[in-house]
């Protein structure tokens, strides 16, 4: 081995300290270190400044949340007061409501009851005057009946004659035509009878004698078929036998048949030819 590096030619002469002035290669890499030590201060830098900024940023977005969280709470107690608020409101407008039905059927009510109370006053102001009326003219007809009955007392039939109501019959003693038999009554200041109400007839019933049978003052010879009494008023109380008054129809031997009379038991009406010979019956008025 010392033989190898005893054939080595060492030079002395060259010194192995670098020259100041010496570039190259290792000059060029420490300024490339240099560069990238300073990079990487300072990106050191920029990421502490970052990290510096974001920790700021960082408490600045944990106040803004608490702020946004404490007035979102603030706004859910509101929102629920609001809702309360409205419940209540709501509540009170369905009781105001019920309460204005309420007033208005009141107030219709009463508007019903003054009308009927009205009405109700006037009606017994009607009532009180008629029922004064009522009594003034039942005053007046008692007078009235007490006057017709002294009249009554006072008057008197002649002789032969029945008195009923305020006129005088009279049953013919002689029998003729229906013409014959008032010419009597007129001769006797009367007229064949005129029958007005069911009173009067119920007294001829009684009043005639049960066998026979009488003219009364009804005839249609003036007009077929339209019956007037004597004094002209026309018929209105009808107590016609059953079938009449039938003008003779089926009987070629009765001829027309204008007068009526009256028969025995019922009284009942039936008409005849004015040319049969039968008794009347004579009435007085008063």
């Amino acid at each position: 081995m010392d033989d190898i590096y005893a054939n080595v030619d060492y030079d002395k002469s060259v010194d192995p300290t670098p020259s100041t002035n010496q570039t190259g290669p290792r000059s060029s890499e420490k300024r490339f270190h240099g560069a990238v030590v300073l990079c990487l201060g300072l990106l050191s830098v920029f990421l502490l400044a970052g990290l510096i900024s974001l920790g700021v940023h960082s408490a600045e977005l944990s106040f803004i949340k608490a702020n946004l969280t404490e007035r979102l709470h603030a706004s859910d107690d509101k929102s629920f007061s609001l809702t309360e608020e409205r419940d209540r409101l709501n509540s009170r407008l369905t009781e105001m409501a019920k309460e204005l039905d309420r007033l208005k059927q009141t107030a219709e009510l009463s508007s019903i009851k003054a009308n009927l109370t009205e009405r109700l006053q006037a009606s017994d102001n009607k009532s009180s005057s008629l029922t004064e009326e009522r009594d003034r003219l039942n005053s007046s007809l008692t007078e009235m009946t007490k006057e017709l009955d002294r009249l009554k007392q006072k008057k008197t039939c002649p002789a032969g004659w029945r008195m009923f109501s305020s006129s005088c019959y009279l049953l013919s003693a002689e029998s003729g035509s229906w013409e014959k038999g008032r010419q009597d009554c007129r001769e006797r200041g009367a007229d064949l009878v005129v029958i007005e109400n069911s009173e009067e007839q119920t007294f001829l019933s009684d009043f005639i004698k049960k066998d026979t049978w009488y003219w009364i003052g009804l005839t249609d010879r003036d007009e077929e078929a339209t019956w007037k009494w004597v004094d002209g008023t026309p018929l209105t109380l009808k107590n016609w036998k059953r079938g009449q008054p039938d003008n003779g129809r089926g009987c070629h031997q009765c001829g027309k048949e204008d007068c009526a009379h009256i028969g025995p038991t019922t009284a009942e009406w039936n008409d005849l030819s004015c040319e049969k010979v039968m008794y009347w019956i004579c009435e007085n008025k008063a």
